[in-house]
Parts: C-alpha cells; structure tokens; sequence
C-alpha cells in the first residue's frame, strides 16, 4: 500500500513539475511580459546581465524569472537600440538582441548648425557614432569627394530635419542617407526656383545661410532674401554681418568696423557676390525664402531697435542710416544697462 501510495505520488509530483515545466515554457514564449515599452541601447562591451538589470530597472517586467530564463540562454546580444513593446513576450526579447532586431532612432538636425563642429556634436549626441568620428569623416575631401563636393560646401548636402536610421549606422552611411535626402529635396521645382532667381542649388543654399545669420524671425526671411538677391543684381556688395562672424568663428559678440576689414574671401563687406561656401546649415524656412523671396526694392535692413527679432527695411542709405544710428543707440545703452 504505501508502495502505491508513493508511486501515485510521485506521478502526481512529475505531473505537476511537467506543469509548470509546460506552463513556463508558455509563458516565456507567448506571453505578453512588460506593463509598459522599454527603450534600450546596448553598447559595445555590454554584458548580457548589464543588459538585464537595465531592463528590470524599468519596473515594467511583469515577471522577472521569465526574462532571466531567456536571456540566460543568449550568449551575446548585438549592439544595437531596442525597442521592448507591451505585446513582446521574453522569448522576443532574447531573439531581438541574439538577431540585432533593431528599432530605428530619430536622428535631428535643427536649431543653430554654423559649423561643421556643431554638426559633428548634434550627430554623435544621437548616434553611435562620436562626434570625432564624425569630425574627421567631414574635414576629408576624400570622403566627401564620393558625394561631388569639397569641405567647404558641406552644408549644401545637408537638408535640417529628422531623419530615422539605425542607431548603430557608420558615418559614412549617416552622409550617404543624408546626400540623398538632400537630393530628393531638390526637386526640378526647387532648381528651377533658383535658377529664376539667377542661382545654382549650391549658390542658393550659401545664400540661405546668410538668412539664416541675420534672423531667425521666419515672416521676414522672404523680405531679407530679397534684399540680398537686389544687391547681387545691382552690383553692390553684399556686407553681410554673419560672414564677418564666420571669418571669426561666430566668437564675437559684437562687429565693430575693425572687424570688416579681416582679409578672407568670405567677407562680403570687402569681397563681391555669394562667398565660397554657406557659412551654416541653413534651415528648410530659408531655402524656401531664397527660393520665393519678396518683390520689393529694397537695398538695406538693419535690426528694430526694440530687440523684438524684426527688422527696419529702407531703399537709400540715407534712410538705412536713420535706422542703424537708432538701432545703435538702442544698443549701447542696453549694454550700458547690463553692466
């Protein structure tokens, strides 16, 4: 009797521990296990039980033994950015690092781009890729002679926008990604927008970069884009204040007329027409100001002395003077104030 009572148990024993043999393999392998999603980067070097205490750091594993089984099977995990979604049982995760199923990022390029420096930060700020790399790809011509163009005309590849790529991208494939959204937006309507205006797509983007140096109030674009363009037709010189900032690398705080006279071909108060190159990575809202700018007959701009980002426009430079002395009072005692 107690033989048989010992075997029934011992079967009862097996049953239950097959149960929850079985029940755990369907859980690990289809059930939903997190509450809410995960973002999470793996690095290069990550151990797999880094990778583990990241994910249970969350809070948002429903049950942990579940993960730990996986990913205790998983010998290496690919680098990589991963997003875990609330339908994603264990069993995905662990073949989503095994494999490198990869979730793209959004790579941003917008606000201030005035040097090829402030790129190669923006991009590596969000990319795997650091900003070095990143520096020393741009500075090559060699590398940038795949794309027709030298250091110097970088910007006019790059079009401001977000872009979604695979964190783990090289740089080289960042640029090639880039060079090609920038030819897209060049549409046959867009050159031919510049052409009307006497440009080339490069000369177009240079000019829009000086746009992009005298404001960032987007209404007045189309006015201040026009004012440059009946410079270049009338033959004047452009004297533009932010292609005196470049020849400085954006490091003054204010051009004083000493300042007009440093001998580069990017000083538009001492050069004529467009300089070599865009002096910044113009924005999309100043392309499109290049490209549609404002009729009128306006030769000269100079800020509103309210500081409130406008602009006074004047046809004679008698007028524009009335302006600028306004302008430079305002100036002098707002500095005066902050002292």
């Amino acid at each position: 009797m107690k033989k048989i009572k010992f075997g029934i148990l011992l079967i009862a024993l097996l049953i239950a521990a097959g149960a929850i043999f079985a029940y755990r393999i369907y859980y690990d392998r289809k059930v939903p296990n997190f509450s809410r999603n995960i973002e999470l980067y793996v690095y290069p070097g990550m151990e797999i039980s880094e990778i583990q205490d990241s994910i249970l750091s969350s809070g948002a594993v429903r049950k942990p033994s579940s993960l730990k089984r996986v990913l205790s099977k998983v010998n290496e995990a690919k680098v990589g950015h991963y997003l875990i979604d609330t339908r994603s049982p264990s069993i995905y995760v662990g073949r989503m690092l095994s494999l490198g199923w990869q979730t793209p990022v959004n790579l941003t390029l917008s606000g201030s781009i005035r040097t090829p420096g402030a790129l190669s930060r923006k991009i590596g700020a969000q990319m795997l890729a650091d900003s070095a790399a990143v520096a020393a790809f741009i500075s090559s011509a060699d590398s940038l002679d795949a794309y027709g163009i030298q250091p110097k005309m970088l910007f006019t590849r790059i079009i401001p926008d977000t872009y979604q790529m695979l964190w783990t991208s090289p740089v080289r494939e960042i640029f090639d990604r880039l060079d090609r959204e920038s030819e897209a937006w060049w549409t046959p309507e867009r050159v031919s927008a510049a052409l009307k205006q006497g440009l080339t797509p490069e000369e177009a983007s240079t000019l829009a970069s000086i746009v992009d140096g005298e404001t960032r109030y987007q209404p007045e674009m189309p006015c201040i884009a026009a004012v440059y363009l009946n410079r270049l037709r009338s033959g004047m010189k452009l004297q533009a204040d932010p292609t005196v900032a470049y020849c400085f690398d954006y490091k003054l705080r204010r051009i004083l007329k000493r300042h007009l006279e440093v001998d580069s071909p990017y000083n538009t108060y001492k050069n004529y027409g467009l300089p070599p190159g865009p002096i910044s990575c113009p924005p999309k809202a100043c392309l499109e100001a290049v490209l549609n700018p404002d009729s009128h007959s306006y030769l000269y701009f100079c800020a509103d002395p309210s500081f409130n980002g406008s602009h006074r426009f004047a046809t004679s430079y008698s007028e524009h003077l009335v302006n600028a002395r306004a302008f430079q009072k305002a100036l002098t005692e707002r500095q005066k104030a902050k002292k």
